[in-house]
């Protein structure tokens, strides 16, 4: 069975990005529908995947990240509309593959990401 996972890292401070909410939705044309949300542990990672068995299918996906509230919640001074308040990575899925691994790397003005593993 495939399943879909994700993990924060602060590249600001220099460490995992804890008890970040995470949404994940399913995109349908114009439609939105939320999968699954969940804050990031300690280490940055989501508890168990956010996607798998029945639900994991084919399509269309969207992780939205709330750094501006994790980045506000630090301490960090960000202006009243942040540059990032909530980063969104669009994605898709073929669930002819296993696992889909969506790492984020951020700080307050940058992020990246890829197709882990």
């Amino acid at each position: 069975m495939g399943r879909l996972t994700t993990h924060v890292l602060d590249a600001a401070h220099g460490c995992p990005g804890s008890s970040i909410r995470v949404e994940l939705y399913r995109v349908e044309g114009q439609q939105l529908t939320l999968v699954n949300s969940a804050l990031t542990n300690s280490d940055g990672r989501v508890d168990a995947p956010l996607l798998e068995g029945d639900a994991y299918r084919t399509g269309v996906y969207q992780l939205q990240f709330s750094a501006g509230d994790y980045y506000r919640a630090r301490g960090v001074a960000l202006p009243d509309t942040a540059f990032l308040d909530v980063v969104v990575l669009r994605f898709g899925i073929d669930q002819g593959q296993a696992h889909y691994h969506v790492p984020l790397l951020i700080s307050p003005y940058s992020y990246s990401t890829y197709r882990g593993s």
